[in-house]
């Protein structure tokens, strides 16, 4: 029997709602609480003790609003897990689901594509050399700006992806290390190699939550500290996500 439980998602933007889809597709009953921080300086341009503090604060929100289990769909912000302070919330970020799908996949020549701070972490770099294997890293910083603006097929996206992949376009495989990428991956697969193939790490994660006996019923809840009608207009133009308006906080 399923416990008392509830489902959030946290992330900067509209990333994690590639992670959000996918649950409604397998687990449709169960009910989740979006939160977008688009209100606050960007996750991956904050210092640690600012991110630190800030994921702090917002799961001491999601808390309070009865959320009691978390996917951190951001990179960024994952980095962040072992200085969090969940007090009693269960936290899963994508780091740890996005190396075992890589792992499974047992790639040749690994590509990465993440965010500035995910990269210059080296907590992908540091993962994969813990199992023999070399990656190559690319920072993408402006994918996900301009993903997030809800653009996916302008000149200006293209020539970004033909300058970040040129240098991975003969990769067995890309890691997308960031959950706005696989919005793109269409346009991305114009610039490597026809046999290269991009991970996306939302389906290892998906299998994460589904072990996690959280209570089917209720509707879908999406909050964001930022602008309503840009995260509405996004999540629709990026994921083909109807999404139900999104309730204004500030915290």
């Amino acid at each position: 029997m399923a416990t008392m439980a509830k489902l959030g998602i946290v992330d900067w933007g509209i990333g994690g709602i590639g992670i959000y889809k996918l649950i409604k597709e397998r687990r449709g009953g169960v009910p989740v609480l979006y939160f977008s921080d688009t209100g606050v300086t960007p996750y991956g341009k904050m210092t640690r003790q600012e991110l630190v503090a800030r994921l702090n604060t917002v799961m001491s929100f999601l808390k309070s609003q009865g959320v009691t289990h978390i996917v951190i769909g951001c990179n960024a912000a994952s980095t962040a897990i072992p200085q969090l302070c969940p007090e009693g919330l269960i936290l899963e970020g994508v780091i740890d689901s996005a190396v075992n799908a890589t792992l499974r996949l047992k790639p040749k020549r690994l590509g990465l594509i993440g965010g500035r701070r995910t990269v210059m972490s080296g907590v992908y770099r540091m993962a994969f050399a813990k199992h023999g294997i070399m990656v190559s890293q690319r920072i993408a910083q402006p994918l996900s700006g301009l993903i997030e603006s809800g653009d996916v097929l302008s000149e200006k996206l293209r020539a970004e992806c033909k300058r970040i992949l040129a240098p991975l376009e003969n990769c067995s495989h890309i890691l997308l290390a960031c959950t706005h990428y696989p919005a793109i991956i269409s346009v991305m697969k114009d610039f490597v190699s026809p046999e290269t193939i991009f991970i996306d790490p939302a389906e290892q994660l998906f299998i994460q939550v589904l072990q996690w006996k959280v209570t089917a019923g209720g509707r879908d809840v999406f909050i964001t500290t930022g602008d309503t009608k840009a995260m509405k207009m996004s999540a629709l133009k990026a994921f083909s996500c109807d999404i139900p308006k999104p309730e204004k906080v500030s915290i």
